[in-house]
Order: structure tokens, then C-alpha cells, then sequence
């Protein structure tokens, strides 16, 4: 561990970096008139990087055809003026029908500047089939766009699946999205020019749209292009993505008609959305989006675990859980990927290894005197796998005395339990000895093959090798382990911090831009700092760092009736699967440690904090038998049910797949908090 002096040299050293990441310069925010009209800008040193739209600050659908709104009309401001911190634009937008009254009040907040926008609808009738919309322009195309959970610089990756949102940056593109559907409500645009490079934010308060046409209408978010401008955008319901609008990603093989999304509004409606926009210069390419990232936990500040579950009760539930899992015969001894099959599956969702660390730390929380035999004889077991030309087999089938599977990501986390379990074992005094025969060998075997000159991992799956290697490179003091890692990190260092290829690859079942591709680098990232306390590493750390936790829900999504809402779910805390499966899950146990010990180093109690409500929030479902379901569905999206009613979707919990790692990231990660120094018997 870093010391006293290393640390506090740490924190200032993050300080300046993140500074330098998006250096906040001075914005400015007015309200000029041009051409007749009053405008709102935002800019940095006189200049303009985001502005209201040119046909007005007011856009108004009154129509909608071919599946879209149209007959827009523009309005601008009339009047101005100022009271106290806020300035009042207010004007209005005449109709055959009647008009509308509207005005926007900014006032500054921190770094922010926040908007309440009012339009009152004067008309004697209902004015049907409407669209209200909010618009503000940067002065340039782009694709490097982030819309947290959905869509990472374009996903360049993940288009070639054909099964996720994608955006070029080209005139027309689209890309509008259910509120609900974003773990962190906000669209953000980077960019540069012959002055510097630039980034841009709106961030939201989710809402739904009142008077929809459509069940559970809520506003969309997102980004359009349009004649050398990028739009921020607002609109109350409609949506659209990969050149088709009125769709929106339902199901795992794509997009679903989402149609007529507009409000019929009655006489004497007044509707509001609040809004806050930002701008920044941009020191780094790809760095841009840490800014809103960070703004977002500070408008949300999702930092409370009063009412969760504690941690005494999830790791008694989940232990108590995975015994159910338990098998052993004469030969075979370890915990069951599911609970009808006698698969041992190490790695990923099967996580058969795992315990074999989490249980030597938590054992004076575990009321069984037998855990060290499970340890034993799991760990024992699961040494004896079958190496082959792409490393170890991580599949056992109990049946039929067969090992199989040998995929990368699955290896390098069953080798970083082994590593842990190791260097646990020798402050516990269990057996580790063929442990210690099987991690050497798979370390050889993969450092070997990292150092080759020709080693091109395919995404950012094998950054899950670099936390084990760093940690044997400690335990047999082996350099060549440790050359590897940081040739390793060194290789997605290049790859990824300008987010021209944006983390991705990290789960199995999607080969797109995910979660779980960014904590392979975060994870691998902070070791290698761990390992070398070469700042460059804590930087990259810290790059993929935001990028994981900008899939990770922070704020309460309210749901239909259903399930959740039944329980009284609480979103915040849970993380976005990947652009592909837009469902939440609680991953975000796996990799609170390594948030929090980030916190730890840097000085960051927001972080610490985040990780404690990453780890509760995550425990509110289990049920009597400290089981939950792997699929919560906070948007309209689904994996199973009914797939052909988008009314069917939202709310909905799917607990029928209970695969090991829902209960074995839990006891691990306790473990790592709590040698991390948190409380977890309380």
C-alpha cells in the first residue's frame, strides 16, 4: 500500500489531472440580440461553443406525419429581464388554434446553468398531435458523442453487430432516447477546431411528458446533426436511432416501432422541464465526457444508503443461497453455475472459483464451521483443469467428467481468484500449494503469450488478465508476470483513452461497447498503479474509471406498476448491461472495491461513497432464499416475456436466471471491502 506522503502527492496529483482532463475555463452565459432575435449562448472566453437554435429559442411541433412531428414553428423571446439570480426570457407562439405563452428562467448553478422552461397552452380547445421541444447547438458536426449506457463515441464496436444505436455525426443522423432508459440523464458532444478542443453537456431532471398519446410517454434525450451543427436535444416522446425514427432499442436483435409519441394538450396546460447546460475546453481527446460524468453526481448526489439492505444481511442471504449450489462427489467438489446442472464454471457468470478467496476473509461473518472445507476442496478441484493451446479449460461438466471452454475473459478473472485466494491463504494457513502449481502455470502460459510481438487482443476482454498478473508478479516475485501486465495496460492505454475505440468486449454474450469491458481496464489500470506507482496508470485508471460509472444508475427511476415498484425497487446503484441488453443489473457489486479503493487513494470520499450504495443498493431484491434475478427492466427493454408489447416491458423482473455470479460477486466483493478497511459486519 501506498503511504501517508504517497498518498496525499496522489490526491494532488488527480487534482491537477482532472483539471487538465477539461479544464474548466470561464463560462459565460448571455442572451444577445441578433438579426432581430434574442438568443441564449454559452461560451468560454468570448467564445461561442453552445447555442440556442437560429430559428428561435421555442420549437414547437404542431403536426406529425410519416411517423415524425412536423409543421414546426419557432418563437423567440420578447422580453428579458432579471430577478434576482435568474434571468427571464418570456414570449410568445401564435397558432390558428390559440397560443402559447413561454418562458425560460437560467439562472447559474456551480458550472451549470440551469433552465426551467414554461409553455402554457391559451387555446379555447385541445391541441392535438404536438411536440414541444429543446435545442441547443454546437457549431460543428460530430460523432464523438456519449449518451451514458447507450451510445459510447458512435459505438464503433458494437455496429457491426447490427444490434445497437450507433451515430455518425453525419447531416440528418438521430439519436433520441427515453429518458428512463439513461443511467445518467445527459447528452454530451466533444469537438475541436483551430482554437482548442471543446465539450458540451444538457443534462435533465426525467420526467414524463404529460398528456402523451402514448402509455407511460416520457421526454427523449439525445443528439442530432444537422447542417454543420450538432443538436443537444429534448423532445416530449419521440425517438429515434440508426436512421429510423419512432423506434427504440426493445429487444436484443434491435429496434421496435415506437409510434405517435405526441401530446394532445387541453386548454390551460402548463408544462415544465428544468435542464442544465455546460461547456468546457477539453485538454485530452476522449476525456471530455469525465466533466458531465462528474456534474452528474453532483446534480444527483446518489451517495445515501439510509434504508438499503446492510451488509450483515446481504452476505448472510447470499452465503446461505450459495450453498444451494454446493456439489460434491468422490471427484468433484465446488460451487454450480446453475441450480439444476452440474456445471462448475470458473469466470464470468459462473464464478466457481470466487469463494475460495471471499470466504478465507469472511469467515467470522459466516456461521459455518465447515467453509475452509469448501475452500479446500473447490479450490483443490478446480486446479486440476485441463490446459490446451488458448490457456485452461473453465467449464466442468460433473456428468460427464469433461472439461471444456476455454474463453480469455472467463480465465484471466478465475486466475485473479486463484491469486487472491493465494495470497489470503498465506495469512489463514489453508493448503495453497496446487493452487500456487495451477496460477504459475496459467500466468506463464498468458504472460508468454501477452510478450509476444504479434499479441492483439481483440477488445478489451483480456485487460481482465493484468490484476492477476500484477498480483502473482507479488506473490512469486516473477518479472516476467509483471512485464506482461504492463505491456498489458500499456497496449489499452493506446487503445482506449481517446475513446476512438471505446472500452468494449467485456461480456460474452454481446460484442459491442459494455461495462464490463471498461472495469476490465479500470481494474487493470489501478493494479498496474498498485503494482508500479507509475502515475500514467492512475491516469488511465481513472479514464476508464468514468466510463464504468457512467452506466451505473444515479437516481430513482419511477416505474409502472409491476414488480419493482410492488417492492419498492430503488434504481440507484444498478448498472446498464451494454448497448445491446439494455436491462440494469447489479454488476456494480463486482467492481465497487476497486471504486472505492480509488476513493481511498485519491482522496475522493464521493467515490467511497458511491461504492457503499453501489453494494446495498444492489442486495434490495433478494428474495427468502437470498436469490435474485439477473434482468431488471427500468426501460422498455426485454430479454424474455412478452417480446412483441413495448407496454408489457417496463417494470418488469425477470428472476429466472440465477446464474453463480449473482451470489458469488457479493461474498467477493465483501471480502474486498472489508480488507479494504469497511465495516461489513453490520
Amino acid at each position: 500500500m501506498l503511504n501517508r506522503k504517497s498518498n496525499l502527492l496522489v490526491t494532488l496529483y488527480l487534482i491537477l489531472h482532472v483539471a487538465s482532463l477539461s479544464a474548466q475555463g470561464e463560462m459565460s452565459f448571455s442572451c444577445p440580440k441578433e438579426k432581430g432575435k434574442i438568443r441564449v449562448e454559452l461560451a468560454i472566453e468570448g467564445k461561442k461553443l453552445l447555442t440556442s437554435a437560429p430559428e428561435g429559442l421555442w420549437s414547437i411541433a404542431v403536426d406529425w406525419k410519416d411517423n415524425w412531428p412536423c409543421g414546426w414553428q419557432y418563437a423567440s423571446p420578447s422580453e428579458i429581464r432579471q430577478t434576482g439570480p435568474w434571468t427571464i426570457l418570456e414570449g410568445e407562439l401564435k397558432l390558428t388554434a390559440g397560443t402559447w405563452r413561454l418562458r425560460d428562467a437560467y439562472r447559474r448553478e456551480g458550472n451549470l446553468i440551469r433552465c426551467t422552461r414554461r409553455f402554457t397552452w391559451l387555446g379555447d380547445k385541445t391541441l392535438p398531435r404536438c411536440t414541444l421541444a429543446v435545442r441547443f447547438q454546437v457549431p460543428t458536426l460530430t460523432k464523438r458523442i456519449l449518451l451514458p449506457g447507450i451510445i459510447y463515441y458512435g459505438n464503433p464496436s458494437g455496429e457491426k453487430s447490427g444490434r445497437v444505436p450507433i451515430f455518425h455525426g453525419e447531416p440528418g443522423d438521430e439519436a433520441l432516447f427515453e429518458e428512463h432508459r439513461y443511467p445518467m440523464p445527459f447528452a454530451f458532444a466533444e469537438w475541436d477546431d483551430d482554437k482548442g478542443r471543446w465539450g458540451a453537456a444538457i443534462h435533465t431532471l426525467p420526467s414524463l411528458a404529460p398528456y402523451g398519446s402514448v402509455r407511460d410517454q416520457w421526454w427523449s434525450l439525445g443528439v442530432t446533426a444537422g447542417d454543420g451543427v450538432t443538436d443537444l436535444t429534448l423532445l416530449s416522446g419521440p425517438c429515434a436511432s440508426n436512421g429510423k425514427r419512432s423506434v427504440i432499442k426493445a429487444v436484443q436483435s434491435g429496434f421496435t416501432p415506437y409510434p405517435n409519441a405526441y401530446l394532445n394538450v387541453p386548454p390551460g396546460t402548463v408544462i415544465e422541464k428544468t435542464f442544465y447546460l455546460e461547456v468546457f475546453p477539453v485538454q485530452t481527446e476522449g476525456a471530455g465526457f469525465c466533466t458531465p460524468v462528474q456534474s452528474s453526481l453532483q446534480l444527483f448526489s446518489p451517495f445515501s444508503t439510509q434504508g438499503l439492505p446492510s451488509f450483515s444481511e446481504i452476505i448472510e442471504a447470499k452465503y446461505r443461497f450459495a450453498l444451494t449450489r454446493w456439489y460434491e462427489s468422490d471427484e468433484v467438489a465446488g460451487f454450480r453455475k446453475y441450480p439444476n446442472r452440474n456445471a462448475l464454471v470458473m469466470g464470468w457468470c459462473g464464478q466457481a472459483a470466487s469463494l475460495g478467496y471471499a470466504l478465507q476473509v469472511l469467515s467470522p461473518e459466516l456461521d459455518d464451521p465447515q467453509w475452509s472445507v469448501k475452500v479446500q476442496k473447490s479450490l483443490d478441484f478446480l486446479s486440476q483443469t485441463i490446459f490446451n493451446k488458448q490457456g485452461f479449460y473453465i467449464w466442468y461438466k460433473a456428468n460427464e467428467k469433461q472439461w471444456s471452454n476455454a474463453n480469455l475473459l472467463s480465465q484471466g478473472q478465475a486466475m485473479a481468484n486463484f491469486a487472491w485466494a493465494i495470497r489470503t491463504a498465506r495469512k489463514t494457513g489453508l493448503d495453497s500449494r496446487k493452487w500456487e502449481q495451477f496460477l504459475r502455470k496459467a500466468c506463464e502460459f498468458h504472460s508468454q503469450r501477452i510478450l509476444q510481438n504479434d499479441w492483439r487482443p481483440k477488445s478489451t476482454n483480456e485487460a481482465f488478465f493484468i490484476a492477476p498478473l500484477c498480483e502473482a508478479a507479488r506473490l512469486f516475485d516473477k518479472d516476467g508476470f509483471r512485464q506482461a501486465a504492463i505491456k498489458a495496460g500499456r497496449v489499452y492505454c493506446q487503445r482506449h483513452l481517446s475513446m476512438r475505440e471505446p472500452y468494449w468486449g467485456g461480456t460474452c454474450d454481446a460484442s459491442c461497447e459494455d461495462k464490463e469491458g471498461a472495469y476490465a481496464a479500470f481494474q487493470g489500470f489501478l493494479a498496474l498503479y498498485l503494482l508500479t506507482e507509475d502515475k500514467t496508470f492512475l491516469q488511465a485508471a481513472e479514464h476508464a474509471l468514468y466510463v464504468t460509472i457512467s452506466y451505473t444508475v444515479i437516481w430513482d427511476i419511477d416505474l409502472p406498476a409491476g414488480r419493482l415498484r410492488d417492492n419498492g425497487f430503488r434504481t440507484t446503484g444498478w448498472t446498464v448491461v451494454s448497448p445491446q441488453n439494455q436491462h440494469i443489473d447489479a454488476y456494480g457489486v463486482f467492481f465497487a472495491p476497486d471504486i472505492y479503493q480509488f476513493g481511498q487513494i485519491t482522496g475522493r470520499e464521493d467515490l467511497m461513497k458511491l461504492a457503499l450504495v453501489l453494494y446495498r443498493s444492489c442486495g434490495q431484491l433478494m428474495d427468502p432464499f437470498g436469490s435474485h434475478g439477473e434482468q431488471i427492466q427500468h426501460t422498455n427493454f426485454a430479454l424474455r416475456g412478452p417480446l412483441d408489447d413495448i407496454s408489457t416491458m417496463r417494470g418488469g423482473y425477470q428472476e429466472s436466471w440465477t446464474v453463480f455470479w449473482l451470489t458469488a460477486h457479493y461474498l467477493n466483493a465483501a471480502a474486498r471491502l472489508k480488507e479494504l478497511g469497511v465495516d461489513v459486519s453490520k
